[in-house]
């Protein structure tokens, strides 16, 4: 209970974000992006900080790339942290409010880990072949992203994941629905809408980061997160080395 109702503290704390203002985001030639869309942004996202570049990345370049692709690649860094960190985050507060699937985990029968665990716990516990399979299907995820469709650093869009459908060749069998929008929603959305949808989407993303954060670092030194002291397990493993403990 306690973890829920600190849990919806965190969630508030998004709602307070000031309104986005209705100006659109500009990208330069072949979708690459450019500080000025940075800045653009930022102003919607937060416009009391507005622009905050303390170590000056968006004027940086990387192996030799050009800086409008060094924008694109750091930017597709963030969204992509953001939507793990948002999946994590929720997957984390379902774990320690003892919800999990009433299935069996395996086809042997054993059940998904206890709920008295706290979620690292629970990842510990089940079985390497399981943990396997999660790590690979997150890597083929990944690859397919890279080398289909337009590369972000190449005039595709920082974010976008391509369509399945639209790649069959790179399947190996039919897929029936694609990652992003299995079922289509977001085509009925006008550009007003999208826009204000990636504009929750940073802000939620970066919270959740801090959040999913939080919850690892006092897991593991006890205090270093006071607001959260008291409200989650101590951890003894390692969080950063996915396969190193099996329970």
């Amino acid at each position: 209970m306690k973890l829920a109702l600190i849990t919806s503290l965190f969630g508030t704390a998004a709602a307070f974000a000031p309104a986005p203002q209705q100006c659109s985001i500009e990208t330069s030639l072949n979708g690459a992006l450019t500080k000025s869309d940075l800045v653009s942004l930022a102003e919607k996202s937060n416009p009391v900080l507005n622009f905050y570049d303390p170590i000056d990345l968006s004027s940086t370049t990387i192996w030799g790339e050009s800086n409008e692709a060094t924008i694109s690649f750091l930017r597709h860094a963030e969204i992509k942290h953001s939507r793990v960190a948002m999946a994590a985050f929720v997957g984390y507060v379902a774990q320690s409010n003892g919800i999990r699937f009433p299935w069996p985990m395996t086809f042997d029968g054993m059940p998904f880990p206890e709920a008295n665990l706290s979620p690292p716990e629970q990842w510990d516990a089940i079985p390497d072949a399981a943990k396997w399979q999660i790590i690979l299907f997150v890597g083929f995820l990944e690859l397919f992203s890279e080398s289909a469709g337009d590369h972000y650093m190449r005039g595709g869009r920082p974010g976008e994941f391509p369509n399945f459908s639209d790649h069959p060749d790179r399947m190996g069998h039919p897929v029936p629905l694609n990652l992003f929008d299995p079922f289509g929603f977001a085509k009925t959305k006008s550009a007003e809408q999208k826009e204000l949808g990636l504009v929750k989407e940073t802000n939620n993303g970066r919270l959740a980061m801090i959040g999913i954060m939080g919850f690892l670092s006092e897991q593991k030194l006890e205090g270093s997160v006071p607001l959260l002291t008291g409200l989650v397990k101590h951890y003894d493993g390692e969080p950063m080395a996915p396969v190193s403990i099996s329970l």
